[in-house]
């Protein structure tokens, strides 16, 4: 059952009564879109969680099928990072959802230190579920920067019968020999790697690759420190062997971001093939 807060009804949706003092209340437009703050009741365990829902007022070239862009953010941000910030992952994610005509959705997916634990995924699940209530969706497209990235890899490779595109920017693939922010992803996945091996591995999209039959694009820089990219050009070319809709963009000098124009043409070839193969 689905179990929406006490709010301002919007469709099947509720909008957060209650915000940050520095975020948005409630429903915002700008001259291009609209941007709405909602919150839900988690089936898992009866949290309050939140994402934002930016809507397009004019859908450009995508016709009468709707695609549905999951952004999630990176360690240490929150459901605001692909929607207000200047830097150019996010100006490149809102530009394409723009442009496409894409419904963007970007939730908290549980803490700011996420990492697509259980809980998290069930979230992004439930998110999906009412989404799909709220209005006519064909289609499904999921990405993230860096702890996001890597959280729509794992996503993708856990329920690929919910995602029909998949875009990771700077994340890993490999998150069983990953070693960075190793309290994080602890608390997040239920323990360490030694305590909950399969919880590690499950999450970790490289040992997945017939998983990703959908569109999937990735950018990486040889320069990355915090996240390398390894595991993640290892996956593609695992990946490759069966799926010819595979965008790797690859910066042998480049570190822990991607500029806009790289994250515009990821995000534009996985929704080309997307909305070509629908």
């Amino acid at each position: 059952m689905i179990k929406l807060l006490p709010a301002v009804v919007l469709g099947s949706l509720c909008v957060a009564a209650a915000i940050a003092d520095d975020q948005p209340n409630g429903t915002a437009s700008t001259d291009d879109s609209q941007i709405e703050d909602v919150a839900f009741r988690a089936d898992c365990d009866g949290a309050t969680q939140k994402f934002v829902i930016v809507t397009p007022k004019r859908k450009a070239e995508a016709g009468p099928a709707t695609t549905l862009l999951i952004a999630l953010h990176g360690h240490g941000s929150d459901r605001w990072q692909f929607v207000r910030q200047q830097r150019g992952e996010c100006r490149g994610v809102r530009e394409a959802a723009s442009e496409r005509g894409m419904i963007l959705v970007s939730p908290d997916y549980r803490a700011k230190t996420s990492w697509m634990g259980p809980k998290a995924e069930a979230d992004v699940v439930q998110i999906i579920r009412l989404m799909k209530k709220r209005q006519k969706i064909d289609r499904v497209i999921i990405c993230g920067g860096s702890m996001g990235g890597t959280g729509a890899l794992t996503f993708a490779a856990l329920h690929p019968k919910l995602i029909d595109g998949v875009v990771s920017l700077n994340g890993t693939a490999d998150l069983v020999n990953y070693t960075r922010f190793s309290d994080a992803i602890a608390r997040s996945f239920g323990g360490s790697r030694q305590e909950k091996p399969e919880q590690y591995r499950r999450r970790s999209a490289i040992f997945f690759p017939q998983k990703f039959t959908m569109p999937i694009a990735a950018t990486t820089g040889g320069q990355d420190t915090i996240v390398p990219p390894d595991s993640v050009l290892d996956l593609l070319e695992k990946v490759r062997k069966h799926n010819p809709n595979v965008l790797s963009i690859h910066r042998p000098k480049g570190g822990h971001s991607t500029n806009f124009e790289d994250t515009k043409k990821a995000l534009l070839f996985v929704a080309t093939r997307v909305e070509t193969k629908k």
